[in-house]
């Protein structure tokens, strides 16, 4: 399970540093979700995220992968589709009180890609002790996502995913329209996404996620 309980390191550029830190005391210990399509770099980028802000990396979808789950749960996610929201509250969502956590905030990636999981994951963080403070959106054309599964698959940096075949992200392409474009609406209405366009090089969004979090630090201290 890609779980950071070390920052990472980084060479960070002079110039974001203050902006570095105005996040890091705006957000605490609380907690950003990142989302996107399949191969929108939600683990890259919530990775560099993580040790630029002393926090842990939690994948929900790495989570249900590691832990002990029905059969009929495991067929569905094999085969590109999401858990059910009933098993996925009951495995996933208790995971972000785990004490080794406690006092450093969380980067969580596609944490409650179900609509309807929404108020849940809200009130998991925040009991936790980590408030969901941004919801950032990686958006990528389909084209751009098939590309980086074909280079992917060639240099078999995902290890062995029983969902990483072409025909199965074509469901998990579907899955994201009908289930989790909703999810990130209801982020958008609550003022809290920072839609990133996930399409340009690694570290042209770096820069763009930061500037972002920024603002809305800013944002939300003048409030």
């Amino acid at each position: 399970m890609r779980v950071l309980d070390a920052p990472l390191c980084y060479n960070v550029p002079m110039q974001i540093d203050e902006k570095v830190s105005f996040i890091k005391k705006w957000l605490g210990t609380g907690s950003i979700n990142i989302f996107g399509l399949p191969y929108a770099g939600k683990d890259t980028h919530g990775g560099y995220l993580a040790g630029l802000l002393d926090a842990s990396l939690l994948g929900g979808g790495d989570i249900l992968r590691n832990s002990k789950i029905p059969s009929h749960v495991q067929k569905i996610i094999d085969s590109g589709g999401l858990a059910p929201t009933e098993d996925y509250v009951r495995i996933v969502l208790p995971y972000l009180s785990d004490g080794k956590f406690k006092d450093r905030p969380l980067v969580l990636s596609s944490v409650g890609r179900w609509h309807g999981e929404e108020d849940g994951v809200i009130a998991a963080a925040e009991q936790s002790g980590h408030p969901l403070k941004a919801v950032i959106y990686l958006h990528i054309t389909i084209q751009t996502a098939n590309e980086r599964f074909k280079k992917s698959k060639q240099n078999g940096d995902r290890g062995n995913r029983a969902d990483d075949d072409h025909d199965k992200l074509i469901v998990r392409f579907s899955e994201f329209a009908e289930k989790t474009l909703p999810v990130i609406d209801y982020y958008r209405q609550k003022q809290i996404l920072l839609d990133i366009d996930g399409n340009p090089p690694v570290d042209e969004v770096r820069k763009v996620i930061v500037d972002q979090l920024y603002e809305l630090a800013l944002q939300s201290r003048s409030e």
